[in-house]
């Protein structure tokens, strides 16, 4: 599976301190090598086929492209107190 980031998510991720950053990015890379990615993710209430995967007290939005050849898409990255607004 690829992982593509969108613009604001990049940007989000250069917000962060390195070494979380990191962390982040390789867990990301780690659900999207998974044979079901899905299957670690909790989808949005109310908002049809966007997911979020949990990263210590950090949220990555997604959502997947092309169900064949399958684009992980991460939307953000936010801290949980920020997550939900």
């Amino acid at each position: 599976m690829n992982v593509v980031y969108t613009p604001d998510a990049e940007e989000d991720i250069n917000r962060l301190e390195w070494l979380v950053a990191q962390r982040i990015v390789a867990k990301v890379d780690w659900f999207a090598s998974q044979n079901d990615p899905l299957h670690f993710a909790v989808p949005l209430t109310g908002a049809r086929a966007l997911y979020r995967f949990r990263i210590g007290d950090y949220r990555a939005f997604f959502t997947v492209r092309r169900r064949r050849v399958v684009v992980l898409l991460v939307l953000a990255v936010k801290h949980r107190s920020e997550a939900y607004r």
